[in-house]
């Protein structure tokens, strides 16, 4: 990869093709969206690009885009931490502790298939494992020189399934309408301002204190702390969050594309497998959960379910499910993740699959 020292005719055609990835995965985006899929921009995105890098070689996006992906992301997702979303979280705490045991069960059952059948390293394997929060997982793949191809495999393939499969099951459980979805406030330029700035800088400390991920884990403690403290209000506009997703499904979907084809293909049993454990074992602590919040089953299968928070959050919305509890045990997640995932994995190192 060209570095920016070259000369301004190199830079050039490195930020064109650059992007020409990221229209391209915008081209995948708009194309799933037309169909009303949800997360259609990241499943989109990401899967043309992984499409076409396996017929033709294209540019990794650099640290830049990288950093502003991961920096919008934070930005994006620490503001679900609103404070009506804060009371909702302590309305639950016999819902949330079933919540942070299955999530360790998952990760710990998940893990363990990946490494003892796949002969994965458990760095890989746990990344892969992770049910959401898949910016942070990537942020982490990335600071950690991890497979980030096999490991975004694995995770789109889960959020694919969930979201084709998961109203069906819903339905079949019995769930019902119980709640409508609530207005989104857009944030005002300036609040937006502060939110990026104070993320950036936290992400900077991180960074310099040698915290995994630091970026992103600092962007999105300061748009909590921001939005729980009623400071700012409201989230990003629907075009930057957008803009957010094809980012983040360009630089996944250029990494699948480095896998090789072979790799490839075997990679889908492995998916299948994972998933399967993934959802066995949520289900299963979905269950308890549901009795003890006094909640639809239904609406603790969209909460337990190991997806993505936009995608679950997108499907409890499209369904009528309670968005409070759905959003409440997602944020919790993806925060647990968020501060364990870098702690988790700082004592280890990638390694390639035993043989």
């Amino acid at each position: 990869m060209a570095r920016f020292g070259y000369h301004p005719s190199t830079r050039l055609m490195i930020l064109w093709r650059e992007v020409a990835v990221i229209a391209l995965a915008a081209c995948g985006g708009a194309c799933l969206a037309l169909f009303d899929v949800p997360a259609a921009w990241l499943s989109g995105s990401m899967l043309l690009v992984a499409v076409v890098g396996v017929l033709r070689p294209l540019p990794d996006l650099r640290k830049p885009w990288f950093d502003s992906t991961m920096l919008l992301s934070g930005a994006l997702i620490g503001s679900a931490a609103t404070p009506e979303a804060l009371v909702a979280v302590a309305r639950y705490p016999g819902s949330l502790a079933v919540l942070f045991l299955g999530l360790a069960a998952i990760m710990l059952a998940t893990g363990a298939y990946l490494h003892y059948v796949a002969r994965w390293s458990w760095i890989d394997s746990l990344l892969a494992a992770a049910p959401g929060a898949l910016s942070a997982v990537i942020a982490v793949a990335q600071a950690k020189g991890a497979n980030i191809g096999r490991i975004a495999v694995i995770q789109l393939f889960r959020i694919l399934v969930l979201v084709a499969l998961l109203p069906s099951v819903m339905q079949a459980s019995g769930g019902g309408i119980v709640g409508q979805p609530p207005t989104m406030l857009v944030a005002g330029a300036g609040e937006m301002l502060l939110v990026l700035g104070c993320g950036l800088f936290a992400g900077l400390v991180f960074e310099r204190l040698g915290v995994t991920a630091p970026i992103i884990l600092g962007s999105t403690f300061s748009s909590a702390a921001l939005h729980g403290s009623g400071v700012v209000h409201g989230t990003l506009p629907a075009s930057i969050q957008i803009a957010v997703l094809i980012l983040l499904g360009a630089v996944m979907g250029g990494r699948v594309s480095n896998v090789k084809r072979a790799e490839l293909a075997a990679l889908f049993p492995l998916a299948i497998g994972s998933f399967a454990v993934s959802v066995i074992v949520a289900f299963a602590f979905a269950w308890p959960a549901a009795w003890l919040a006094g909640v639809p089953y239904a609406t603790a299968m969209a909460a337990f379910a190991p997806g993505g928070l936009e995608a679950m959050a997108m499907l409890a919305f499209a369904l009528g499910l309670d968005p409070l509890y759905v959003g409440a045990h997602h944020l919790a997640r993806f925060m647990a993740l968020g501060l364990a995932m870098p702690l988790l994995v700082a004592k280890m190192k990638a390694e390639p699959p035993k043989g």
